[in-house]
């Protein structure tokens, strides 16, 4: 007698948190200003000024922006916040820092915002992984962070093959 088949991980307690779910539509944009500066080393105050000036900020409009400097330059603090007041207008989110810091600090408002402490208070989670977005390992830990306190037990992985990470002691 054959018995009828169950999906016991859709009957169980388990919680699945997919970070990818969470990722923020939009595009991402590095702005370099290695090129606006002088021989690609040195600030010029008034020649950085005008390509400030010059420069077409609309498009940025809906993007993540990551203000950067490739070059071994130092970059006085106020040329970044400069480009801020420009950018500010256009962009959605603006970080002096590259795409991985710009990823990490939108997964954190994310998950303080988003994931709600109450929807794992004695219950077993997995995380998933092998995400197809650029998910910095740090939202991972962040996300630990946050539910480690009230959850069962924190998993990672997929439901047939998770790895244990924690484990509430009784």
């Amino acid at each position: 007698m054959a018995g009828e088949i169950v999906n016991r991980v859709a009957n169980s307690k388990l919680v699945t948190i997919d970070l990818e779910d969470f990722y923020p539509k939009g595009k991402r944009v590095v702005l370099d200003i290695k090129p606006w500066l002088f021989q690609e080393l040195v600030l010029k105050e008034k020649e950085f000024r005008q390509r400030v000036s010059e420069h077409d900020w609309e498009q940025y409009r809906g993007a993540y922006v990551a203000l950067t400097c490739s070059a071994d330059a130092i970059i006085p603090s106020w040329a970044y916040l400069l480009l801020c007041t420009h950018v500010n207008g256009y962009a959605k989110k603006v970080v002096i820092g590259s795409l991985v810091l710009l990823e990490t600090l939108l997964y954190k408002e994310i998950i303080d915002k988003e994931i709600l402490i109450a929807d794992f208070v004695d219950k077993p989670v997995i995380i998933k992984g092998c995400a197809n977005k650029p998910i910095p390992d740090s939202a991972y830990t962040m996300l630990i962070d946050k539910i480690q306190p009230v959850a069962k037990r924190i998993m990672y992985g997929e439901a047939c093959s998770m790895v244990p990470l924690y484990k509430k002691s009784n």
